[in-house]
């Protein structure tokens, strides 16, 4: 696991905060253009790309987690978080990524699922 931890958010900011729509971490959008997502800049490419932060988090979300140690924490596990880096996390995300980054995924053999709360929410290998 990686020594790496997202920005935990200035409270002055919190209108200013969305969460990813895959790993559910929640930064301020400014956060997102200046260093993308911790956990899944490689698949989004968030960096720089108002587009696809726009596309990809959600300011709407339910319930936030702070996860200090993710690989000891059950939270982290019940979440499926227990892989990503330290930081807040959204408990239920509203909104769908776009179709054609749903296409994208499927091409690198990642299924997406909505972090609403209504199925089992996570992206994983396709099998």
């Amino acid at each position: 696991m990686s020594n790496a931890v997202a920005a935990i958010p200035n409270s002055s900011k919190a209108k200013q905060l969305r969460a990813c729509m895959l790993c559910s971490v929640i930064q301020t959008a400014g956060d997102f253009r200046k260093f993308g997502c911790p956990n899944c800049e490689e698949i989004l490419q968030l960096k720089g790309n108002s587009d696809r932060i726009q596309g990809c988090t959600s300011s709407s979300y339910d319930g936030v987690i702070a996860v200090m140690n993710p690989e000891e924490s059950w939270v982290a596990r019940w979440q499926r978080t227990s892989k990503y880096v330290r930081g807040m996390y959204a408990v239920r995300i509203s909104g769908r990524i776009p179709e054609e980054i749903e296409e994208e995924l499927q091409q690198r053999n990642l299924t997406y699922r909505p972090r609403d709360g209504k199925q089992d929410d996570m992206f994983q290998t396709a099998r």
